[in-house]
C-alpha cells in the first residue's frame, strides 16, 4: 500500500498519543561492525521492559560484511533514516550506537545538524580512532599492527570503514593525507562543513561516552571517550587534547553546560557491552528519558 501525507496522519496521531502517555522518547539503535540489528536485541528488549511503551527503531542497515562499506556512504544512508524517523517525532528522539555504530551515529548527528536527537549514548565506540588489531584478524587475516597502515592509508583501504577511522600514531602524516573520514568529522582538517559538524553536537541535551579499561578491542580504550595516543604512544585524555581545548567539535561547550557525561566501567569486554542487562539498566536507561 502506498502511503501519502494523509494516510500517515493517523500513524502520527497514535505516536504522539503514545509519547504523551508513557513519557519516554523513541530510541534509535545502531549496531557494530560485522553484526546486525539482532545484536542489539538485548538492549532493545531491556528498554522495552523497563521503559514500557517506548517506540524502538533497531537499524537493520549495513549488517555483516556490508558494515565494512565506506563510512561516509553509511552515514548518508543511516542519516536519511534518522531524519525520516525524527520527522515522525517532533518532540525528539534518543540515539544509542555501539562500537563502530557509535562512531557512525556521532557522524550522522554532525552531517545532519537539523536532527531531532536529544540524548546520544556512545557505547564503546572508536571516537578518536583505532590502533589495535584484536578484531582485524577476522576481517583482514594476516595484517599486523605495524603494517596495517599500508592497506588503510591507500585508496583501496579508504573504501573500508576500518580504514576510515584507522589512526596510526606513528604515521600521522599519512593519516592526514589519506584518511577521508575521521580527521574531517573531528575537525582536525577544516572544511566548509566544519561549523556544521560542531553544530550537530552542541545542540544535544546529553552526550554520554561509555567505555572501560578492560574493553580489549577499542585501542586505546580511552578512544571511546575521545582520548588517544600522542606520538610517544602515551594516552592523552580528552580534556588535554586539542579536540577539547580548542573546542573543535563542541565537546568543551557541552562539558561547560553539564551535557557531557563520561562513564568508565571496568571489567567489561568489548563484546559484552551490548549483552549485559545490568549495564543497560545502570548506564543507559538513565539517559533514555
Amino acid at each position: 500500500m502506498l502511503l501519502n501525507k494523509y494516510s500517515l496522519l493517523p500513524l502520527l496521531f497514535l505516536i504522539l498519543i503514545n509519547e504523551s502517555t508513557n513519557g519516554y522518547k523513541p530510541v534509535f539503535l545502531l549496531h557494530g561492525i560485522m553484526t546486525g540489528d539482532e545484536s542489539m536485541e538485548l538492549i532493545k528488549n531491556t528498554i522495552a521492559e523497563k521503559h514500557p511503551g517506548t517506540i524502538l527503531y533497531n537499524c537493520g542497515r549495513f549488517g555483516g560484511w556490508s558494515s565494512l562499506d565506506n563510512m561516509w556512504y553509511q552515514v548518508q544512508q543511516i542519516g536519511a533514516d534518522l531524519m525520516n524517523i525524527s520527522s515522525l517525532h517532533p518532540e525528539g528522539i534518543n540515539l544509542l550506537g555501539y562500537s563502530q555504530g557509535a562512531l557512525l551515529a556521532r557522524a550522522v548527528l554532525q552531517a545532519f545538524p537539523e536532527h531531532g536527537v536529544h540524548n546520544f549514548i556512545s557505547l564503546s565506540g572508536p571516537q578518536a580512532g583505532q590502533y589495535g588489531t584484536n578484531f582485524l584478524h577476522i576481517i583482514f587475516p594476516g595484517y599486523a599492527l605495524e603494517t596495517a597502515y599500508e592497506l588503510f592509508y591507500s585508496r583501496i583501504g579508504q573504501h573500508t570503514s576500518v580504514g576510515n577511522y584507522w589512526n596510526d600514531p606513528y604515521h600521522q602524516e599519512l593519516y592526514y593525507s589519506y584518511s577521508q573520514f575521521l580527521p574531517f568529522v573531528n575537525n582536525e582538517i577544516l572544511t566548509n562543513r566544519s561549523s556544521q559538524f560542531k553544530e550537530g553536537l552542541v545542540k544535544l541535551k546529553q552526550l554520554v561516552l561509555i567505555g572501560g579499561p578492560d574493553d580489549n578491542v577499542i585501542t586505546p580504550w580511552q578512544s571511546s571517550q575521545f582520548g588517544y595516543y600522542d606520538d610517544n604512544m602515551t594516552v592523552i585524555n580528552l580534556t588535554e587534547r586539542d579536540i577539547y581545548t580548542n573546542d573543535t567539535i563542541g565537546l568543551k561547550t557541552l562539558k561547560k553546560q553539564g551535557k557531557l557525561k563520561i562513564i568508565t566501567v571496568p571489567g567489561v569486554n568489548h563484546f559484552m557491552w551490548h549483552l549485559n542487562e545490568s549495564l543497560v539498566e545502570n548506564y543507559m536507561l538513565p539517559y533514555l528519558d
